[in-house]
């Protein structure tokens, strides 16, 4: 029986059943938070629901039961370096809710790099990863089941592509899966498979996160050619593209045949120290975030797709088959 890895232990990947890909419990800048803890953290909702520093616990526990109440068994935390990855946190999440939190390695730069990385090659980064897969997390017992990078606006800096080859070359030694954050603005997916490609990684390993931020439907096919899981995981993020256009690109890619091939998730951040809380209303108040949330996909967006024909069958290739196939081949 295939296992998988989650912050509370080893399951059975059958057990896996209803998961989003894509979810953050916590997001938070690390070396504010190592210099200067008081600063805390926040949420991106209007009051009452703003968060107080020292309250993430309580809001990241909240929007998991939400998930729990519509179904989901499980969520995908692939918050790694420099998002303030918190494996301890997230377990206390788990334990609290009920939900299995699969948890990953990697750093999630658009180029900067410690000097720690830059003195050193790929390989002794990937040494890091593959710790943290086959040992634990941050000196804890709870082991990653996956691998993140990422590349944005920039592109493929050499530094992007040094964390694309170590994740990759920690992929070959464990076997573990790799979820690459793209921009398809820039059109980095294509670049970022081609390196995945060179290292020797299946393509049967690799979801290209975000593909749903464009419905340019050559761009995406173009992708899943190479063989590759694609994440259509930012609803409610309306600054990238407006819900009814994700739909729209969902349910034209479902008639086209490839629901064993796509991921629904929020890429939601149940708190987010990015923006003071003034701004984060005023993003609100803009629209450019619209009723995100760990449920709008339950609330919203799966009514939509099966007004516009996805099946029952198709919704769990998605929801369950996808997840458990690309966590444990």
């Amino acid at each position: 029986m295939a296992t998988v890895e989650t912050v509370t232990g080893r399951i059975d990947a059958e057990q896996l059943g209803t998961t989003l890909i894509h979810e953050h419990l916590i997001f938070r800048d690390e070396a504010v938070l190592a210099q200067w803890p008081h600063a805390g953290t926040m949420a991106e909702k209007d009051p009452p629901e703003l968060v107080e520093p020292g309250n993430e616990l309580g809001v990241a526990v909240a929007s998991a039961r939400a998930a729990v109440e519509r179904g989901v068994r499980t969520i995908c935390e692939p918050t790694g370096m420099f998002g303030g990855r918190d494996v301890e946190f997230s377990r206390r999440v788990s334990e609290a809710t009920g939900l299995q939190v699969v948890p990953c390695t990697g750093i999630y730069t658009y180029d900067y790099l410690p000097m720690f990385f830059v003195m050193r090659d790929a390989d002794a980064m990937a040494d890091l990863f593959v710790h943290d897969i086959e040992q634990g997390i941050q000196g804890t017992d709870i082991k990653a089941a996956f691998l993140k990078c990422a590349a944005d606006e920039p592109g493929v800096t050499a530094n992007v592509e040094k964390v694309h080859r170590a994740v990759a070359r920690a992929s070959v030694r464990t076997g573990a899966p790799i979820m690459a954050h793209s921009r398809p603005a820039s059109e980095t997916g294509p670049r970022q498979v081609a390196i995945f490609e060179e290292e020797g990684v299946n393509p049967s390993k690799v979801q290209i996160a975000h593909t749903g931020d464009t419905d340019d439907l050559d761009y995406i096919e173009g992708l899943l050619d190479t063989g590759v899981y694609i994440g259509m995981d930012r609803y409610g993020l309306e600054i990238f593209l407006p819900i009814e256009r994700r739909n729209a690109t969902v349910t034209a890619l479902l008639e086209r045949g490839y629901a064993d091939r796509m991921f629904l998730s929020q890429d939601y951040c149940a708190t987010l120290d990015w923006y003071p809380l003034e701004v984060a209303r005023q993003l609100l108040a803009a629209g450019l975030a619209k009723d995100w949330s760990m449920t709008l996909v339950f609330d919203q967006v799966i009514p939509t797709l099966r007004q516009a024909g996805m099946t029952d069958r198709q919704l769990e290739t998605m929801m369950v088959d996808n997840p458990r196939r690309w966590l444990a081949g």
